[in-house]
This record gives structure tokens, sequence and C-alpha cells, in this order.
């Protein structure tokens, strides 16, 4: 007890700090709170469901207090476990792969390594995580997975990845976001005429959407 109180503060100074540094990005801020409400509610989700194996049951069980954590901040307990029998995302994922829990927990984990700027970790488990036929969770995940890929350098990745989310979302809500930030990282490349590209799809095709009401700075600047 007295180990966690003396280490309460330091962590909650770190966290915060990563929490200002990813609100900063325009990237990632959108998707990351998304992403956990999304994934929140899936669990939601499986932890009532009737028809739920058994397995998965327990796994979803056992994946609950590691929410708790992770909407705390406190990322290093949800990944790892603590000694009160939570075993941290990272054993949910191994123990109950093939479920829906160990697969939502690749997605956690993920997320938690990216909280902590550890990117290499962080794709490991994004990209263990196997997208489902659904508009939102999915879609934010090869997000998530894009910024990952953005953080370390590897611009040309992180655009195809938030390009293919907004593809397999297509719909106005999440789908203008990723293709304004596939274009805004395009013309990081010089590559105005692709960008330009993307603008006007969010023009055309999402006319109702938020990023549609400013997108015709996002057009000129492409244009100049």
């Amino acid at each position: 007890m007295a180990n966690n109180k003396t280490n309460t503060a330091p962590q909650t100074q770190e966290n915060e700090g990563l929490k200002a540094k990813i609100k900063k990005n325009p990237i990632i801020s959108t998707i990351i709170g998304a992403i956990v409400l999304a994934a929140l509610i899936f669990i939601g989700v499986h932890l009532y469901n009737k028809h739920v194996d058994s397995k998965n049951e327990e796994a979803a069980t056992k994946i609950a207090k590691g929410q708790e954590y992770f909407a705390k901040g406190d990322f290093d307990q949800a990944i790892n476990g603590d000694d009160a029998g939570y075993p941290g995302f990272v054993k949910i994922a191994s123990q109950y792969s093939g479920t829906k829990t160990g697969n939502i927990a690749n997605l956690y984990a993920g997320l938690a390594y990216y909280y902590k700027a550890d990117y290499d970790k962080a794709i490991k488990f994004l990209d263990e995580f196997d997208p489902q036929d659904d508009s939102f969770i999915s879609p934010n995940a090869i997000a998530a997975l894009g910024n990952c890929y953005a953080a370390k350098g590897n611009t040309a990745k992180a655009i195809d990845l938030l390009k293919e989310a907004a593809e397999r979302a297509d719909n106005p809500i999440i789908s203008p976001a990723y293709l304004v930030q596939a274009g805004e990282l395009l013309e990081s490349q010089g590559k105005q005429d692709e960008a330009l590209k993307l603008y006007e799809q969010v023009k055309t095709k999402y006319p109702q959407s938020g990023e549609a009401q400013t997108i015709e700075k996002y057009i000129q600047k492409a244009t100049k």
C-alpha cells in the first residue's frame, strides 16, 4: 500500500503529460476518444450477451478491471495486471486468443502502449487486432495503427491506413476526419494533388459532415 501511495503522483503527472502530448496532435485526438468509447460499448455488449461462449465470458469478466485502469490512465496496470487477480490486457489477449474479448484486449493494449509513447509495442498489439465487419470500432483501430506509424515517421504507411479506415467506415461521422488527416499528411510530402482528391471526396461524398463545413480552406491550400 505504501508503494502505491508513493508512486501515484509521479505516475499521474506522467500520464497527464502523455495525454497533453496526444491532444496536441490533430491526427490523433479525435480517434483515441472514439475508440475508447466504442471499445467500452463493445465489451459491455459482450458481457451481457446470452449467446457468448463460456471462454469469452470468462475473458470479458477479467477485462472489466482493465477498463477501469485504462479509464483512470493507469496504463501500466491496465497492460500488465495487478496483485488482486487482474491479469492485464497482454495476458488476456494471449490466454483468450480467438475470442472476441481476447481480440478487443489487443486493441486496448495497443492504445495503452500508444499513450505510453511505446509505438513499437502499440503497433504490435494493434496489428494483432482482427478487424470485424463493423463501421466504427474496426475503422478506428485501423486509424489508430496509422497514427502509430505517423508518430514513428512512416508517413506513407500512415496515409494508407487512414484511407483504409475511411473507406471501411464509409460514414459521415468518422470517414471525413480520416480523409482530412490523410490529406494533411500527403501535403506534408508535397503531394498536393493527391491531398486535393481526398478533400474533394469529403466535400462531395460527406457534405453534411462537420469537416465539410471547413473543407474549402483545405482545398484552397492544396491548390496554391
